[in-house]
């Protein structure tokens, strides 16, 4: 699966990907949203969720970029 053809599904079917072929990397917490960051083939996808009510919000698909970043453990 390609990052364009990811982009095309809506979002069931996106999250079906994602737990058919994501491999799951890392999660991130902050104040506003919980994301999980998963890769698939060549490219990156960050399943973002309200923890107020505990639904997925959005599924950012990336191949890299400062999205990254919020996963990386290094205090700069």
């Amino acid at each position: 699966m390609t990052l364009y053809q990811f982009n095309l599904l809506d979002l069931n079917n996106k999250m079906e990907a994602v737990n058919q072929y994501g491999t799951f990397l890392d999660n991130y917490i902050g104040q506003n949203e919980k994301c999980n960051c998963y890769a698939i083939d060549m490219f990156f996808v960050e399943v973002v969720y309200d923890p107020i009510h505990n639904t997925i919000t959005e599924i950012r698909a990336f191949k890299h970029g400062h999205r990254l970043d919020k996963y990386s453990n290094l205090c700069i």
